[in-house]
Parts: C-alpha cells; structure tokens; sequence
C-alpha cells in the first residue's frame, strides 16, 4: 500500500527524470522571435571562429613542451591533434543528427533534456556555462597578452600601454614577485584585467545588435587569422629542419594523450555552432556542414602549423607565451612579429564573440524552460536577440575575470567540454532506442560504434588528464556539487511554478474557446 511519502517521493522522482518531447522544443522556438539569418558559410565561420585561435596561438607552446603540471607531447603533437579531431568528429557527428531533429537555441542542453530528463539537463546547462563562461575568461586573458605584445612596437604609446602594472592585467602573482603595489579594498587585493573587460563589453555590444552583425564580424577577425597563419605556414616551411622532429614522441603515449588535453582548448566552443539552430536558415541541411567542415577545416590548419613550428627550432626553444611569434623572431623574420600578434588579436576577439554567444543562447533556453526568472527571456524588439541575458551574462563574466586563474579556467573549460561530448554521444544512443522513427535529416552513421567511440575517446583523455591538473580536477567536481544545489533550491521550484502557470494559462485559453462556443 503506498504512503502519502512514497507518492511524493515517486513525483519528486518523476519530475527529476521527466523528459521533454522534440517537439515542444519546436514549438517553442516558433514563438521565440529570434531571426534566421545564417546560412552554412556563416556556421562554418563561426566554427572556425571559435577553433582558431588562443590553441595556435598560446595553447600550442605549452602543448608541445609540458609545463609544471604536465608533460608535453614534442614533435607528435601532430598526433595528438589527430586524437582530439577524433574525439571530436564522433560528438561531431551527434551534434549534427540532434541538430537536424530539433534546430533550437540550447545545444547539448536541449538534446540533454530530450533524452535523460530534467535534472540532467540542469546538469547539462550547468556543465556548458563552465565551458563557455570560464572559456571566455580563459581566452580574454590571453587576448590581453598578445595586445600588450603588440603595444610593446610601437615606443610612441604610454609606458602604462606598453608595460602595464601587473594589477591592471589580473597577474597577481607577477605583481607580488615583483613587489609592487596592489590597491586594496579592504583585505581584499584590486587585481583587475582592464583590457580583458574592455574586449568582452565590445563583444556583448556586437551579440546585443544581432546575430547577422555577429557573423559578419567574424568573417573579418577569420580572414585576418587565417591569412597571419598562412603566411606563417608559407614562410615557415623553408627553415624546416628535419632534425627538429628527433625524437618524435621524448615523453611517449603519456605526453601525447596530455598534448591531446592541451589542445582540446583549441575546440572549447566548436559545439556552439549548434546553439545557432534557431537562427539558422534550412538548419537540417547547414548544422550538419557547418559543424563539419569547421572541425575539418581547423584540424587540418592546426597539423600544419604543429609540424611547421616543431620543425623550425628545437623543442626546447619553443616559447610558452608566444609560440609563433618566437619561432619567426628565432628564425631572424622579426618583421612577421607584428603581423602575428595582430592575428593572434583577430583569432583571440573571433573566439570570445562565438562563446559569449554560446553563453547567451544556452542561457536563454534554460530560461525558457523555467530554470532561470521569466525575464531572461525577452527577446530586443528591434534587433531580435536576448538582450537581457546578454547584459547579465557579461556582468557576470566580467566579475568572473577579477578572480580566476587563467590557466585553470582552461583546464575547467576542457572538462565541461568533455563531459558535454560524451552526454551528447550518450543521448543519441537513447534517442535511437527510445524514438527510431523521427525524422532525421542528417544520421550518425556506424550508429552505435561512432557515438560509442567518442565516448571512449573523450573519457580516456579526460581521465589522463585528471592524475595530472591538480587543481582543476578537485574544482570541476566542486562546481558540479554547486549545480546540484543551486537545481534543488531554486531551479526545481522554479520550474514547477512554470509549469503551473503555463496548466492556468491552457485552462483559461480553453475556458474562453468553449464559452465562445
């Protein structure tokens, strides 16, 4: 005989698992008022918008000579980079069938909640703001970097411009090295990255005009990346030494698999192409190219520079901070060290506008599924975007950057993109099983090894990389904890008052239809 315990305890349960049909996703959308604009040029842009960038131009050093915490790949960097395009094409390939199916804002969110139900979708949403917004706090401070590089040519600017204060640059530990003074409020130490919040406030301006004006910024920063990279692949390859590449592998399967998680960095925020869906133009047909052609494109750019750079000096001449711009500047091409810091600005300021857009739609699902307060749907009448998340989400990245660690809001940053792979691999295997006959547009195909080779490839590096990144991997599992609080003290009750009110709005449409009759 049940209880009045049991019966709460089986529709607490019932809610956590409760799943939402495809189609009210669909349905939702429909009503959301965001344009469609991008065809699938504009998503492979912004694929390669989002995988050019801080990978060649600052993760790529660190990748090939190990730091502190881990251990560097060598000259068979070009293999893990092979690793992680096939850790990557399989969730890839998933990504894209979801896409078809249910082309809305939300990403791996929404195919959580399709799938797994509602908790996992929370968990799901949670696990995507770590890859994103910490992302984009990752790749703000390196933009600064590179920017103070190119300051530090021309002698004409400020000394401030040219050799900030490590304050101004959130490099605390430089500036206590260093014995300088640092402001305080309090106890409490100033250390701000002053450049840093002047590049993600100019980006929220360009997501808060809309999306096209998005894209449209971004084919520029892409042009101009991609032609600096060109240039140094060209250049690059005639001082190539073959003995460079001796030997191949110095730290073995060990350093390549931790190369891998390295440059997984380079893809944090590939899958964000997906979250465009909903501003898409035929999205059953353009997702699947777009999620595609970036990743085949950008692997084959990223082999290219890693066999180019480990070729022309020796490995332990391999400069951390700036790679590309050593590495010519060594080979006496001082004049490209300008033209490569410019690049590096371009692919920097094209990866923030692709994550902060990545925040703002995962956001902006959440909040109309009841996660977060109804006012975080409004859509600008005039330029059709959340307006309102894109203003919080930048606030909130902006006091984010006061604290982090840059490099462990990298290593953060890989985990959530790790753990969203594997869930997305995971929730097309389920969908297989559970809804066969929907119309697919685009299939994964060798379904179920593919999905269930990303998963293999996905938690192998994941777990090397664990023993390895200290500290990230004891703050991963903390901010998952952190989820599951804020779910169980808000996001649940917020999401059944939703529901109630969408059962009182039903009832009250119908009442007026039969009263009418």
């Amino acid at each position: 005989m049940s209880t009045p315990q049991s019966n709460l305890l089986g529709k607490f349960v019932s809610c956590l698992l409760k799943k939402k049909n495809p189609d009210e996703f669909l349905e939702q959308s429909e009503k959301g008022g965001l344009q469609k604009t991008l065809n699938a040029f504009d998503l492979i842009i912004l694929g390669i918008s989002a995988i050019i960038g801080a990978g060649i131009f600052v993760m790529i050093g660190s990748a090939i000579i190990g730091t502190t915490e881990r251990v560097g790949a060598g000259p068979a960097l070009v293999i893990s980079i092979f690793l992680v395009a096939l850790a990557c094409i399989f969730p890839a390939l998933c990504y894209a069938e979801f896409a078809s199916m249910i082309p809305v804002s939300g990403s791996a969110y929404i195919y959580t909640y399709a799938t797994m139900g509602e908790f996992a979708a929370w968990m799901m949403g949670w696990v995507l703001m770590l890859e994103y917004a910490i992302g984009t706090i990752a790749v703000a401070s390196s933009w600064t970097g590179y920017l103070i590089k190119l300051f530090e040519g021309f002698p004409f600017l400020p000394e401030i411009m040219r050799n900030p204060p490590a304050w101004l640059i959130n490099d605390y530990q430089s500036a206590l090295a260093a014995g300088e003074h640092i402001p305080h409020i309090g106890f409490i130490p100033v250390c701000m990255n002053l450049p840093a919040m002047f590049i993600i406030m100019v980006i929220s301006v360009i997501l808060f005009k809309g999306i096209k004006e998005s894209a449209n910024f971004a084919k520029i920063m892409v042009f101009v990346k991609v032609a600096v990279i060109a240039i140094f692949i060209a250049v690059g390859a005639f001082y190539v030494k073959p003995e460079n590449w001796t030997p191949f592998a110095p730290t073995g399967l060990k350093g390549i698999l931790m190369g891998a998680f390295a440059m997984f960095y380079a893809y944090i925020g590939f899958d964000a192409i997906s979250t465009a869906a909903e501003e898409t133009k035929n999205p059953q047909k353009n997702l699947p190219i777009g999620l595609i052609g970036s990743l085949v494109i950008c692997s084959l750019i990223y082999s290219l520079v890693t066999i180019v750079l480990t070729g022309m000096l020796p490995m332990g001449q391999i400069d951390l901070k700036a790679p590309i711009a050593h590495a010519m500047s060594f080979v006496g091409q001082d004049w490209f060290a300008g033209a490569i810091a410019i690049g590096a600005i371009a692919g920097l300021t094209s990866v923030l506008l692709v994550l902060q857009f990545g925040t703002t739609r995962i956001l902006y699902a959440m909040a109309r599924d009841g996660f977060l307060p109804p006012v975080m749907q409004k859509v600008h009448k005039k330029f059709h975007t959340p307006w309102v998340i894109t203003i919080l989400s930048t606030v909130l990245i902006l006091i984010g950057s006061l604290f982090i660690n840059m490099q462990v809001a990298a290593e953060l940053a890989i985990f959530g993109t790790f753990s969203s792979f594997i869930i997305v691999c995971i929730g097309i295997l389920i969908l297989r099983k559970t809804d066969p006959d929907r119309k697919r547009s685009f299939k994964v195909p060798c379904c179920p090894w593919f999905p269930i080779l990303g998963i293999i490839f996905c938690v192998g590096i994941m777990f090397t990389a664990l023993a390895e990144v200290k500290t990230s991997a004891i703050l991963f599992p903390l901010w998952l904890v952190i989820g599951i609080v804020i779910y169980f003290l808000y996001g649940y009750q917020s999401n059944r008052k939703q529901e109630k009110l969408k059962i009182e709005r039903f009832e009250e449409s119908d009442t007026k239809q039969k009263s009418l009759k």
